[in-house]
């Protein structure tokens, strides 16, 4: 009786070891790396514009006179104080909404669609637009992007909506913001929703476990990206498990533990 007490023993001791080998390779992030490797193939963030992106663009010449009809001044805002003591408020850049149907509204240019161009093909776009208004020098075009957000939610420590401040981030980048996964978080199975600039929608899988994420489409994230963390067997199986039942289980382990 005693020789089957300690091979139950030993049989329980592995099985626990075991189970938290397997554990540890659900976790760790890029489990098939080569040490010492370079990818060499990776993939560029090439932001599309989509409808209800808000845009800053900028147009800068040598030509104050042509320049100024171009460029999105609000008026300056100033009161009787500031007046009396010279001080006027400096002039800023309106936005551009792109609109529903994937265009905007310009002065002199009138409505450009926009939507699935890049920040490149719309400089392009614009400077074709403009270079016969500039005598002296090409001008200067810059497109940025105002309201690039992405939003993580599920089993991270911070989840929340997070506003990117350029054109490009990655998913690493993004997790790193919203305080990485939590220990309950599946690292093989991040779901990833992204709507298209013709306003589809798609569902993309994440396995973090991988290094081939590096080269994924969905390494860098666009606008408006939702990445959801799925919890794990054991997050499920704690949810549905209430007070009385923890104290249930907990009873018939101390009896089993006292038996042996």
């Amino acid at each position: 009786m005693k020789l089957k007490k300690q091979n139950l023993g030993v049989f329980l001791f592995l099985a626990i070891l075991l189970s938290s080998c397997e554990s540890s390779k659900k976790i760790a992030y890029f489990q098939n790396y080569i040490p010492d490797s370079i990818d060499t193939a990776g993939n560029v963030s090439n932001i599309r514009f989509k409808p209800k992106d808000i845009l800053a663009i900028t147009i800068t010449s040598s030509e104050p006179e042509a320049t100024k009809n171009y460029n999105l001044i609000m008026p300056q805002i100033s009161d009787i104080t500031s007046v009396s003591n010279g001080l006027m408020s400096q002039p800023t850049l309106q936005t551009v909404l792109v609109n529903t149907d994937g265009s905007i509204e310009y002065p002199a240019l009138g409505k450009i669609k926009i939507s699935g161009l890049s920040k490149v093909e719309l400089e392009n776009l614009f400077y074709k637009s403009l270079e016969n208004a500039f005598t002296d020098e090409k001008p200067i075009i810059t497109v940025r992007l105002t309201n690039f957000t992405i939003n993580v939610i599920g089993e991270v420590n911070k989840p929340g909506r997070y506003l990117v401040n350029n054109d490009r981030i990655t998913i690493l980048e993004a997790l790193a913001l919203a305080g990485d996964l939590t220990i309950y978080g599946r690292r093989d199975n991040v779901k990833l929703l992204r709507e298209h600039s013709d306003g589809s929608k798609e569902f993309l899988v994440i396995n973090l476990n991988n290094k081939d994420i590096l080269n994924s489409p969905t390494y860098y994230l666009e606008q408006n990206d939702v990445i959801y963390v799925q919890p794990n067997k054991a997050r499920s199986r704690s949810s549905g498990i209430s007070s009385a039942e923890s104290l249930s289980v907990s009873v018939v382990s101390i009896f089993i533990s006292i038996i042996f």
